[in-house]
């Protein structure tokens, strides 16, 4: 979730944050175990984006001008291209019908006021209706809910799986559930609004007080629309989705969103059923369980209802937005629920505290969170010269308990592209990071679309600005559509250097989902080479993984300068637990097939010869 100026990841949440937390509960840290067999990939795609062909690229474009893709352009041929990458999940990112500037009366839906929509293509995590899917997104928006079904059933039967957007902490502030199931009340429906808080109202309010709407930059870039007016119609003022309780909250609130109520009153206080100490080692069956008998907030429901309707849809799992801005009581029995109808959900949240990890994986019951204040940011210092790539192993050994749970990624919707000036400035230079990033531990992996062939987002959308794909406007990806070749989706159009990094992206991730080495063990080799070998140059990193059946050197350099030629040295702690006898033993890279070394073991230590280009990585396996 993000603002039109990037909200920094150490966003104040508030007095609601201390809801979040655990009191005199100690957490179990023993190791835990894998859950799957092989690596996981996620193929973030911002659905919207994806099948646009239109190169317009006009500053607040309308779609007329710019062009929107449509569910119908994930075709066959264009799902077996993303499998074929080395892909096992896609998350179709903005799925949800959200609030949008683009007349859709004709289809029972009603317009959404500029001045609380950010851009003209609007937020997807201001969702609108979340029984519904986004109009935008269809052939016809009259059908736009069995086009998705459509999709759903394209993606398995191309051996994919399915993941949505679901945005618990907060909703558009012109919310209408017009596609409501029977019996399924509208958020706010039986709220009691002369009151600032009650535990089963849906959101919070400031009561006699109307609604203002913030200053700042003019809606839609000074266009003429009828509904732009100073004025948005909503009485008594609700809480802002970050949390403001400002009735004319600031430009960087998530103005265009509501804070949805879970029964933490405003002084941070919890108004529903703790979970018992112990709970931290208990499955999801007996999570489940405790919640059977007890009275829980509305909201509560409500989002559980939104999930299992989606579940039961076929979809395969959710990435939570801001989920650490809810409590994770309620996580707890909204993932019980859904892992009581699907055991296998993919449930991925984004949480940036890390001393709320493992709070959210063992009670709230996540399969995953975001790795981004520590792997992926200490990736990006590194590449931009701010630091040292030996402190990624203190990283890895202070979430060895969890390391699994922490999804990696170095290019998502919410992050400046890794190709971009802002980033590793170059396509090749990000290589080196995503080896380490897809390698490191048994967490899986993540990529944003267009990260395989070097997409900078260089675009001047109009809300959204240079060096990240705008979420807010309609615009097209250039690297990505160069890909996509018209609907081809066979690369067509690439420069041999995209081609060429396509090819890496593919070989990477297709050895990462089928070696079993990265879902066993990790030892660094890093520290032993920083202190005994003069030659191993300050950029350089490496690191052993294995299994019963395969054995893993990596060596990656970061500089993008400079190669590196210089005797590995392996610690006899290593060679002793792989079983290695004094002797030689050929390594052979995994990557390109291409080159092989020697390892030398000599009183039980190894050592390697090795020579590496700049920006080049090794994934040697032990032959």
């Amino acid at each position: 979730m993000i603002s039109k100026k990037i909200i920094a990841v150490g966003i104040t949440l508030t007095v609601l944050f201390s809801a979040c937390k655990t009191k005199d509960l100690k957490m179990n840290t023993a190791n835990e175990n894998a859950t799957t067999d092989k690596k996981v990939v996620v193929y973030q795609v911002f659905t919207r984006l994806f099948g646009n062909k239109n190169t317009t690229n006009k500053p607040w474009g309308t779609i007329e001008e710019n062009g929107v893709g449509k569910f119908n352009d994930f075709t066959d041929k264009a799902l077996h291209e993303i499998k074929d990458l080395g892909i096992t999940y896609i998350w179709y990112t903005g799925v949800p019908h959200h609030a949008l500037v683009r007349d859709y009366t004709a289809y029972g839906i009603s317009n959404d006021d500029p001045e609380v929509v950010k851009g003209r293509a609007g937020s997807p995590y201001a969702v609108k209706d979340y029984y519904n899917v986004n109009p935008d997104l269809a052939v016809n928006p009259a059908k736009r809910l069995e086009e998705f079904e459509a999709l759903i059933k394209r993606t398995h039967n191309a051996g994919l799986k399915v993941i949505i957007d679901i945005v618990p902490n907060h909703i558009a502030r012109k919310y209408e559930g017009k596609s409501n199931p029977a019996g399924i009340k509208d958020f706010g429906a039986d709220d009691d609004v002369t009151v600032e808080y009650k535990r089963d109202n849906n959101f919070y309010y400031i009561p006699q007080q109307h609604f203002e709407i913030p200053d700042g930059d003019i809606p839609l870039n000074g266009e003429k629309n009828p509904m732009i007016d100073g004025f948005f119609d909503e009485n008594p003022a609700k809480w802002t989705g970050n949390g403001s309780r400002k009735i004319k909250p600031d430009q960087n609130d998530w103005y265009e969103t509501v804070k949805v109520n879970y029964g933490v009153r405003p002084d941070g206080s919890k108004d529903f059923p703790e979970l018992p100490v112990g709970f931290d080692q208990k499955s999801y069956k007996e999570h489940f369980a405790f919640w059977q008998d007890k009275d829980v907030p509305d909201s509560w429901k409500k989002f559980r209802d939104i999930a299992l309707y989606w579940t039961a849809k076929g979809v395969d799992g959710f990435r939570y937005d801001m989920a650490e801005m809810v409590p994770y009581e309620f996580w707890s029995y909204m993932n019980s629920s859904i892992k009581m109808k699907n055991p296998n959900a993919f449930l991925l949240a984004e949480v940036y505290n890390p001393n709320e990890y493992r709070n959210y994986i063992r009670l709230g019951k996540m399969d995953y969170l975001y790795d981004k204040v520590e792997t992926y940011d200490k990736l990006k210092d590194v590449i931009r010269g701010k630091s040292s790539p030996d402190e990624l192993t203190k990283i890895q050994n202070g979430m060895a308990d969890i390391q699994h749970h922490m999804l990696h990624f170095l290019d998502n919707h919410d992050e400046q592209r890794l190709a971009s000036p802002e980033f590793a400035g170059t396509p090749e230079r990000g290589k080196p990071l995503m080896v380490v990033s897809a390698t490191i531990s048994t967490s899986p992996t993540m990529i944003y679309f267009g990260q395989e062939v070097g997409e900078a987002g260089n675009e001047d959308a109009g809300f959204g600005k240079r060096s990240r794909t705008s979420i807010f406007d309609y615009i097209g990806v250039p690297n990505h559509q160069r890909w996509m070749n018209g609907g081809k989706f066979d690369g067509g159009q690439l420069s041999e250097s995209e081609k060429q990094l396509r090819d890496f992206y593919k070989r990477l991730l297709n050895f990462t989902i089928n070696s079993s080495a990265l879902m066993g063990s990790f030892e660094e080799i890093q520290t032993v080479n920083r202190q005994n070998n003069e030659n191993y140059d300050a950029l350089l990193y490496s690191y052993a993984r294995w299994s019963e059946n395969q054995k893993l050197i990596v060596v990656a350099n970061f500089s993008s300068e400079k190669g590196s030629e210089f005797d590995l040295k392996v610690p006899s702690s290593l060679m002793s637990k792989w079983n290695l006898k004094d002797g030689e033993y050929r390594l052979k890279d995994q990557l390109y097939q291409d080159k092989t070394f020697v390892l030398k073991v000599q009183n039980g230590q190894g050592e390697v010869k090795i020579s590496i280009e700049p920006s080049e990585s090794l994934i040697l396996e032990l032959k």
